[in-house]
């Protein structure tokens, strides 16, 4: 991710002007820009902040307006995108193993490479299933996906409701219908509607019989 790392942003000081940021604003669609002094990082002001102050003050003036968040270069992907969703950003400062501030992240460069990642660009069906947490397992969601001769391309953990979890599994497999049934007999609830699904297929078929009875 080092490669990602950029510098086109000129940071703040505390001695910065408020109109070098509004100009930096008006210039690049940022929601923040790091304040640096001395290589040490204070933070992030919002663009929406610096529409609310006297142009002509300095950034050290507004000490209550600086956020606090960062990433350093060795971050996963999942992990810095989660960064970027919490702090409501499109630019994350990165430091390095000195703390020092050496660029920044940004959004859309961060969203590129994670779309361009095998869980999302390798051609395979996606299953949501969803358990009981306590009697959710990984290994086993691995067994019943290579039992029936399938991959495991990725998975990731898409919903969380009170002792619910719902998962998202991307499969490689020329027999889904088997997978698909494998987990309902392993009690897992699938979410996702597929084509080749014979169960919900035999469902439809039930209640179309019994909707042409009533009908008769």
């Amino acid at each position: 991710m080092k490669e990602y790392i950029l510098n086109d942003i000129e940071v703040l000081t505390p001695d910065s002007l408020v109109k070098k940021a509004q100009d930096v604003c008006k210039m690049l669609p940022i929601t923040h820009i790091p304040v640096v002094d001395k290589g040490e990082l204070l933070g992030c002001i919002s663009e929406s902040d610096f529409q609310t102050i006297e142009n002509s003050s300095f950034i050290s003036e507004y000490p209550h307006l600086i956020d606090f968040f960062f990433t350093d270069e060795n971050t996963q992907i999942l992990k810095l995108i989660k960064l970027f969703t919490d702090n409501q950003t499109n630019v994350m400062p990165v430091l390095n193993d000195k703390k020092k501030y050496i660029g920044y992240y940004e959004l859309n460069d961060i969203l590129e490479v994670f779309s361009a990642s095998p869980f999302l660009f390798n051609e395979g069906v996606s299953i949501v299933v969803e358990k009981n947490k306590k009697d959710f397992s990984i290994s086993e969601v691995s067994q019943i996906v290579e039992s029936n001769d399938g991959k495991i391309l990725g998975l990731y953990i898409s919903s969380e409701i009170s002792d619910i979890r719902q998962v998202t599994i991307k499969i490689n497999s020329e027999d889904i219908n088997e997978i698909i049934q494998t987990f309902r007999r392993y009690n897992y609830n699938v979410i996702s509607e597929h084509k080749d699904d014979f169960y919900l297929q035999d469902l439809k078929d039930r209640s179309d019989y019994l909707q042409k009875y009533l009908d008769m």
